[in-house]
């Protein structure tokens, strides 16, 4: 893991196209703003995490139906 300082007002360049501001600090808070192309998923680590949970089970669901629907024709 990278770790940098960064003030308020300072920025990280990541790639050509992503651009991750520190826009103010207010006590054990960090507000930041991040540049980024419209096709680049920015979602907070526990939202993103909830997602991926989500997408995991539809999936062994539909692949447990699929499996039932072929086991009910035999």
């Amino acid at each position: 893991m990278l770790v940098l300082t960064r003030k308020r007002n300072e920025a990280i360049q990541v790639g050509d196209d992503i651009e991750i501001k520190v826009i103010a600090i207010e006590g054990d808070q960090v507000k930041i703003g991040i540049t980024a192309p419209k096709s680049v998923g920015i979602y907070r680590k526990e939202i993103y995490v909830d997602i991926e949970q989500q997408n995991n089970e539809a999936a062994n669901i539909s692949f447990d139906l699929l499996k039932a629907l072929k086991d009910s024709n035999k």
